[in-house]
């Protein structure tokens, strides 16, 4: 079947995101990791990939554990160390596939705020052919309603739709409605994916 467009994920696939490494670089590895143990600020940024507001979520959880408030509020404040640098040969394959002419997704677990403020920082993000965040749409990946929302709305589904992940969970999911599935471990791997599909020659994906 022909592949009608390819979905990118945006953290580890497009984006480098890894907070316990800027964690480390500001607190030390050992606080971060006594941090770390306390409070599950992933669940908490799990919350605000499903809509909650960035700042007031993450302002609300310092407070409510003072003995961590400036590292909890860092989570907003020091966001964008933590969602950097980007992959620029992930992006140099988005934007190939698109001068080709084949329709480009980004499907994300993203909040509502923190990817506007992304779009400030990551130009290529506003380049998609469609977007679907997880902040605005409600509901997050894994979760199946999700795919299920983006086959609606872009008339495609199943074996035409190329998905590209980092997390296994996301993967499975995709791959139980159907699509053609990728668990991105590096741009390289990916690129041989496209290749293979014929959807890019050798040469076009290199930066």
């Amino acid at each position: 079947m022909t592949i009608e467009a390819v979905i990118f994920d945006i953290g580890n696939v497009l984006i480098e995101w890894n907070p316990e490494r800027h964690y480390d670089k500001r607190i030390g590895r050992e606080r971060r990791e006594a941090l770390f143990n306390d409070m599950d600020l992933h669940a908490m940024n799990d919350a605000i990939d499903r809509g909650a507001a960035w700042k007031e979520t993450v302002y609300a959880t310092a407070e409510a554990s003072p003995e961590w408030a400036p590292e909890i509020r860092m989570w907003h404040d020091e966001w964008i160390f933590m969602a950097a640098p980007a992959i620029s040969h992930s992006v140099h394959l988005m934007r190939a596939l698109r001068m080709k002419g084949i329709p480009v997704y980004a499907l994300s677990n993203f909040g509502i705020e923190s990817f506007a403020y992304a779009e400030t920082q990551y130009e290529f993000l506003t380049e998609f052919d469609l977007r679907y965040i997880s902040g605005h749409m409600g509901v997050a990946k894994p979760d199946t309603e999700i795919y299920q929302m983006l086959e609606e709305d872009c008339g495609f589904s199943g074996r035409s739709l190329l998905f590209t992940d980092d997390r296994a969970e996301n993967i499975k999911a995709a791959k139980m409605r159907g699509w053609q599935t990728h668990l991105f471990q590096s741009p390289q791997a990916f690129a041989g994916v496209l290749v293979q599909h014929g959807l890019l020659s050798f040469q076009e994906t290199i930066p």
